[in-house]
């Protein structure tokens, strides 16, 4: 029986059932496994994928969708891999195709590596903003929190942390942000006066402790928020920044991070992300915003 040609393989949606095949394709691009990401998204967003006649996937992908579940104010692309024996025969292409016509009118947002910019620009995205990956071991010498006072999120804040997330990221997050104490390994607030003035995540990845998401009332509460959570493990800590967050990225990089990365931030159907940006310092990952 002939191999089918790429074009004719339907494009199906992924469930957890195949978070190992989805582990597999980041390992063929060269990428960590990430099966705990993985399991995060394919949870609590919307996999798509093709398979590979021959076994495992050929492409892969995931959309998480955040407000109203009729009509969803934000959607978020991420992950999006083609396995490196079909790579440049028009596989991602298609599948992004796929996913901006089933996603209707919902504004849709993604990060960009420099590698695949130019085909989503094809697809009629916008650059609108930039993050800079940091990575390294924190190191505290010289830091004082200040006046900022920092603690272990309890089952009882869920609900003030759920408001605040959707007041700053500009639409309802509940689907993610209740995961979050069972995703990571630390969940702190910052309080004042007994009001949650921002929160923060550092869930494992691989070697390292990703801190995301970093929603914090000013740039000190980011940073008390930051060492607290480093001081709490004993890995490097790995985190996206806005890099309209100008002091916080000085200061990380002060304090132990480099910098390994940049991606670019856009859009498609909007000309920049909704919400407060002054106080999301850094997404729960790059591939959910």
């Amino acid at each position: 029986m002939p191999t089918p040609s790429l074009a004719s393989l339907p494009i199906r949606r992924l469930t957890l059932r195949d978070l190992t095949a989805c582990a597999d394709l980041s390992e063929d691009r060269g990428w960590p496994r990430e099966e705990h990401k993985w399991g995060l998204l394919l949870a609590a967003g919307k996999g798509y994928g093709i398979d590979d006649p021959e076994g495992g996937l050929v492409a892969a992908c995931v959309v998480t969708e955040y407000g109203l579940r009729e009509q969803p104010a934000l959607a978020a692309i991420g992950m999006v891999l083609v396995a490196a024996r079909h790579a440049r025969r028009g596989v991602g292409r298609r599948l992004m195709r796929h996913i901006v016509s089933a996603m209707g009118t919902t504004p849709l947002t993604l990060h960009a590596t420099p590698f695949g910019r130019p085909l989503y620009e094809e697809l009629g995205f916008k650059v609108t903003g930039r993050a800079e990956m940091l990575r390294g071991r924190f190191v505290p010498a010289g830091y004082r929190p200040g006046a900022v006072t920092t603690r272990a999120a309890t089952g009882e804040d869920l609900p003030a942390i759920v408001r605040l997330d959707e007041d700053v990221f500009g639409a309802d997050r509940t689907h993610i942000v209740t995961r979050l104490p069972a995703f990571s390994d630390q969940l702190r607030v910052a309080e004042e006066d007994g009001r949650i003035t921002g929160y923060a995540a550092a869930w494992p990845n691989m070697d390292t402790h990703v801190v995301g998401p970093l929603i914090a009332r000013d740039t000190a509460t980011a940073q008390a928020l930051l060492a607290s959570l480093a001081a709490g493990t004993g890995r490097p800590l790995r985190t996206d920044i806005d890099v309209r967050h100008g002091e916080l990225l000085n200061w990380a990089k002060d304090h132990g991070l480099a910098s390994v990365a940049s991606n670019a931030v856009m859009t498609y159907g909007i000309t920049e992300l909704p919400g407060d940006w002054s106080r999301r310092f850094a997404p729960v990952t790059v591939a959910a915003t």
